[in-house]
């Protein structure tokens, strides 16, 4: 009986291969062999190659053209067409829920994991005026006291060669206090330790780091959820950091709801203003998911920002002439550094702005694909009409480096942006998803820089240097 059902199930997994790689709606699209036939293709590349499915992406475009497919009924575009098709204009588009349960196993009901694009668009309608230009500009004084903090602590302690700082976890450090801060009212105040090692931006980092495990197996985030926490803590010590966060965020968000008349106590509108008071009262999020979804804006606001300013500052400091560039500029429009200059005067210098677009075009942002499904209505993609039912994505890499728009792709080169017309460049230039914070992101980001570069004199420190 028992060899029955193992040839049974062998006759079965091979005649799913042939049907997959002769007989499949995708079956005439171009691809590596173990991609049409399972889905063990992605796996592979993002867990044993350690994230390096989109470098593999890359080699097959060159090999095969401009649309590859990677899994049994995934499709991979390299055309701005497409790409416009997909994320800008693809209305008719859902998310993928597999792919975004994965990668949000821990926050399923945060904005990320919400693939209705109904229930999605109501949340972003929600948190849209708390992280809408016009809010930025009354709060820029909440980013500004927390550069001058960072600025600070690096005179003060990390002066020398002798007390350099990692400026990976600095940068980090900051935009985690930042988010908190300007979303909450309540900075976990992570630049309280100088040697920016706070064990919440460590553990930010982690989650980060083990993101493929949670997005190809997210039954064992899962499980973790519902295991009783002393076990959890027991098995995983450095999960207690993302704990105490969340425990963090419960109490403000259980005193809120006990006392709503609290909100008027904060020192400046909040997420909290906008999630429990909604225009709409039955929009009103549980408990679990205000949670969830402050966790999620302290993810995403602290990682995807902090690399930005690591990859701007590493290149600044590579190529010394950029560095002067900018620290001339800086010094031009702002004469008095003890006063600050706002994030709208800050966008204006020309060399600034074109160091901070390379500077975003060079680091990305979400590197992985975002996998949409088409639906019966979709028309065209890329000028090809795909079945109902396919995963479709392009990753922002392909934008970024596109040679024909971006020449010498691989080179970080500001002046590439001092051009008369950029719009071509802007097109290709994505380099956040669509969220709720990407207006913070560019204002944080702007407002970083500037106060850098103008007030600093940094380098590069060696690690035998530095002990």
């Amino acid at each position: 009986m028992y060899s029955l059902l193992v040839t049974l199930y062998f006759s079965y997994l091979v005649a799913l291969a042939l049907y997959r790689l002769f007989f499949h709606p995708l079956h005439r699209y171009p691809g590596p062999v173990l991609a049409a036939v399972t889905h063990w293709f992605e796996v592979y590349h993002n867990i044993v190659k350690g994230g390096g499915l989109v470098i593999e992406i890359e080699r097959l475009h060159k090999i095969y053209g401009p649309v590859i497919r990677i899994g049994p009924n995934k499709l991979h575009f390299n055309d701005r067409r497409a790409y416009d098709d997909m994320y800008t204009n693809g209305t008719t588009l859902v998310k993928d829920s597999d792919f975004y349960h994965g990668v949000a196993a821990h926050v399923p009901e945060g904005i990320v994991g919400l693939c209705d694009p109904r229930t999605a668009r109501r949340r972003r309608a929600i948190l849209g005026p708390l992280f809408s230009r016009q809010a930025l500009i009354r709060l820029e004084h909440t980013i500004q006291k927390k550069v001058d903090q960072l600025v600070s602590l690096l005179e003060e302690h990390h002066n020398s060669p002798n007390s350099g700082a990692n400026m990976s976890f600095a940068f980090r450090s900051l935009t985690s206090d930042v988010i908190t801060e300007y979303c909450f009212a309540d900075s976990i105040d992570t630049l309280s330790d100088p040697n920016f090692s706070h064990p919440i931006v460590k553990s930010v980092g982690n989650l980060m780091g083990h993101i493929w495990i949670q997005r190809h197996f997210p039954f064992i985030f899962r499980l973790v959820m519902i295991l009783p926490l002393q076990l959890v803590l027991w098995f995983i010590p450095a999960f207690k950091s993302q704990v105490d966060m969340n425990a963090r965020c419960e109490r403000q968000i259980d005193s809120l709801i006990r006392s709503p008349d609290a909100l008027s106590n904060t020192d400046h509108e909040t997420i909290f203003h906008h999630l429990l008071e909604p225009k709409d009262p039955q929009l009103r999020p549980s408990r679990t998911t205000l949670v969830q979804e402050a966790s999620t804006l302290i993810s995403a606001g602290s990682e995807t920002a902090g690399n930005v300013c690591t990859v701007g500052t590493y290149f600044a400091l590579k190529d010394r002439s950029i560095c002067r560039r900018l620290t001339e500029e800086l010094r031009g429009a702002w004469p008095d550094k003890g006063r600050p200059m706002s994030f709208v005067d800050l966008e204006k210098l020309p060399y600034l702005t074109a160091f901070f677009k390379e500077t975003l075009r060079i680091s990305i942002g979400g590197i992985h694909p975002f996998p949409r499904i088409v639906g019966q209505d979709t028309g065209e993609i890329g000028g090809l009409k795909i079945p109902a039912g396919t995963t479709v994505e392009m990753s922002h890499f392909f934008m970024h480096m596109n040679p024909n728009v971006f020449p010498e792709p691989y080179a970080f080169n500001p002046g590439r942006w001092l051009v008369e017309e950029t719009k071509e460049m802007m097109l290709d230039l994505v380099p956040f998803s669509k969220g709720p914070h990407m207006c913070l992101a560019w204002a944080e980001l702007y407002l970083i820089f500037g106060n850098i570069f103008r007030k600093l004199d940094l380098d590069f420190v060696s690690l035998e240097e530095n002990g």
